[in-house]
């Protein structure tokens, strides 16, 4: 990893960007070796929770500047590769069966706000700004789009695509695209526990309440999606650790994952 550090603390790994010189902004380097290090920790079975950091005083600034050089050369076939690979690299975080916790720590700006869109939970230091500036550059943020509509909503959306404005971590938080603004110096104890509760968790249980989420969102209440519901409790109820943790609750006694 030259643009990454990875680390596994417990059940808990870190993915940091790691140019601050840059203010880790990335490239298509920084996308093949993000996709690779979430690719090989959602195999992991020792990993229960990922925390997605980065060092400097931004979190990512978007598009490396050198890369979107490269870019404005590229033919048609090399544009539409190199769009799919961000695509993909975003997707690969959104998906992983692990909750991924965005730490933010600092400005967010275009592809940057889809890294922590992609992420389950986003936990903001108070003094981060975020910005969708692709409209200044007479772009549009279609690959991060699916992520970050769904973490600050259609209609928020709508304002912030077209005005390309910047805004501060108040409003990130009111319009839902973070969960929770903490001081700065508050930032690793909050994320730290999150990140704790997670792993106290069955982590079968987690991959599917995850699941749950990604799949049921926005669909119709119907005899289907009844039926499904039923189908999945049904099917975690019998499965190892979902009868180890009814037992283990009635025998008052910690389960198996926590021993």
């Amino acid at each position: 990893m030259q643009r990454l550090k990875l680390t596994v603390d417990g059940h808990v790994a870190r993915v940091t960007l790691d140019r601050p010189d840059v203010r880790n902004a990335f490239d298509d380097a920084t996308i093949v070796e993000l996709t690779a290090a979430f690719r090989a920790l959602d195999d992991d079975a020792t990993v229960r929770a990922i925390v997605l950091a980065a060092s400097g005083p931004a979190f990512c600034a978007g598009a490396d500047l050198n890369w979107m050089k490269r870019m404005a050369g590229y033919s048609d076939t090399e544009n539409r590769a190199d769009a799919l690979g961000l695509a993909t690299m975003l997707n690969t975080i959104y998906a992983c069966k692990k909750p991924v916790i965005a730490r933010v720590q600092g400005d967010a700006y275009a592809g940057g706000m889809g890294l922590v869109a992609a992420c389950d939970i986003a936990v903001s230091a108070d003094t981060a700004n975020y910005c969708l500036s692709e409209a200044r550059l007479g772009l549009m943020p279609a690959t991060i789009a699916p992520y970050v509509i769904r973490a600050m909503g259609a209609r928020a959306a709508h304002r912030y695509f077209v005005s390309a404005e910047r805004f501060d971590a108040a409003e990130a938080l009111r319009i839902g695209f973070v969960h929770q603004v903490v001081k700065a110096d508050q930032l690793d104890a909050t994320v730290d526990a999150l990140a704790a509760a997670i792993a106290a968790n069955s982590p079968n249980a987690v991959a599917e309440c995850k699941r749950l989420v990604v799949d049921l969102a926005d669909k119709a209440i119907d005899e289907v999606l009844i039926a499904d519901t039923a189908d999945r409790i049904a099917r975690i109820r019998a499965s190892d650790e979902g009868r180890e943790g009814v037992r283990s609750f009635l025998e008052k006694r910690k389960p198996s994952w926590l021993a």
